[in-house]
């Protein structure tokens, strides 16, 4: 379970934990009353107003304004060539890593190109569409920090609380969580061995009771020092949310970012996957594989669902593009990198080329020719996920399949190699792939 990093991205070997290495590197409603009798008034003065609590909720009520969906080519306009690229999808869609995939792109702030392609199951499924549920995977994790820097400019706690304050489960060697932030767990500077204790939750064992149990872990480096990619650490963020706003984190994020967006298909948890209409099964080379529940037992890290579109209305929010429900101010905090890291997808000739690599609240950041990058990307069994965008240029891309390939975080260099109009690079090199350069 993982982004980026083909190392970080299969997740399903069940180890207590993946590698040692040192990674370098956002209507007061007035009462009176006014009798009149024949005679005389009774003027009843306005109520007190309640003290404003520094959690409370508010709720976009007006319903959003109906979306026109880029389906046709007619309806792709833009300086990608978006039906080059349709072309090049449908040409990674024959390859047989892939199952079903769906697709948006925003240029220039605006929703530009939407596609569903194959189908939700290798026997007899429907083909995908926009309104086709997958699972987020570890871009659920942008979620996590984006609400915790919305309640944090709300003033229901600061990015530099120590996490002990909260009375969380997570403990680390020599009582160090007492003095971790909440900022330095956001962005992965636990000091724990990457992954840690991954194989216990696909095992079955309480996030919890794991969480208590990491104190016993010997450190990859001093905690707040170094990037180390976590899961289950990750998720004490969820409870942080609930000590501090006293609500479900599920409903936190529901009430403060998906339906202020417009989010309407997302959701969180596995209930809200199989309860959609329209959803992707999990599959694997051709073959169906299990709809496993492990990794939503860690929801901040791992729990979240929806369509394409909502992906990329999520996708606009982090651009600037929904000020009211994510302020200047939060996404900078959410997207200023904290620490160093590796090279994304490793030593490979993408991850070669994602220049200045770095973490901040649970987004990535890179320079790809000469472009700051951000996003972020995931992985479950059966799944995967990506999101990827250009801040300055309000330009990006969003992705979400039901198979373990990894074509698709090739294809994003493709998409940004149009819109700068850059000479072809073939990212996805189909002609001398086998197996192993897919599954890594």
């Amino acid at each position: 379970m993982s982004e980026f990093d083909p190392i970080e991205l299969d997740a399903r070997k069940g180890r207590f934990w993946r590698d040692w290495r040192v990674v370098p590197g956002m209507a007061v409603v007035a009462v009176a009353g006014l009798a009149a009798l024949i005679l005389a008034v009774v003027h009843t003065p306005p109520k007190p107003k309640p003290k404003p609590q520094p959690a409370a909720i508010e709720v976009a009520t007006a319903p959003p304004a109906p979306l026109v969906l880029p389906l046709r080519p007619d309806e792709w306009h833009g300086q990608i060539d978006y039906r080059a690229l349709d072309a090049r999808i449908r040409t990674m869609m024959a390859d047989r890593s892939m199952q079903g995939l769906a697709v948006a792109v925003v240029e220039d702030g605006r929703l530009s190109f939407v596609q569903g392609y194959g189908s939700t199951t290798p026997d007899d499924g429907e083909k995908v569409r926009a309104d086709t549920v997958f699972r987020w995977a570890s871009l659920s994790k942008t979620v996590a920090a984006t609400l915790s820097a919305r309640l944090a400019d709300d003033g229901a706690f600061s990015l530099n609380d120590p996490l002990g304050k909260f009375g969380v489960s997570l403990r680390l060697p020599g009582d160090a969580q007492n003095t971790l932030t909440v900022e330095q767990l956001l962005s992965q500077r636990t000091g724990l061995p990457r992954n840690a204790y991954d194989g216990w939750l696909e095992g079955g064992r309480d996030p919890k009771m794991i969480r208590e149990s990491l104190a016993a872990v010997p450190l990859l480096c001093p905690p707040a020092t170094c990037h180390s990619y976590q899961n289950i650490a990750y998720d004490t963020i969820r409870e942080v949310v609930e000590a501090a706003t006293h609500r479900a984190y599920a409903d936190e994020a529901r009430q403060r970012l998906f339906l202020p967006l417009g989010m309407t298909s997302a959701t969180i948890g596995l209930d809200g996957l199989k309860d959609a209409p329209h959803w992707a099964p999990p599959s694997r080379w051709g073959h169906s594989a299990p709809l496993t529940e492990f990794y939503y037992r860690v929801p901040a890290a791992a729990g979240v669902n929806s369509n394409i579109v909502d992906l990329a209305k999520w996708m606009q929010a982090q651009m600037g593009q929904a000020p009211a429900v994510l302020p200047a101010g939060v996404l900078s905090d959410i997207q200023r990198p904290r620490v160093n890291t590796g090279h994304p997808y490793g030593n490979s000739p993408l991850g070669r080329s994602l220049q200045h690599p770095g973490y901040g609240l649970g987004m990535r950041s890179f320079t790809y020719k000469g472009h700051r990058l951000v996003g972020h990307s995931g992985a479950v069994t059966g799944y995967r996920s990506t999101m990827m965008f250009d801040p300055a240029t309000r330009t990006g891309v969003v992705m979400l399949w039901n198979s373990e390939a990894n074509l698709p975080f090739k294809l994003q260099a493709e998409v940004f190699d149009l819109y700068y109009h850059q000479p072809f690079q073939d990212w996805l090199q189909l002609k001398s792939r086998d197996r192993s350069d897919v599954e890594t």
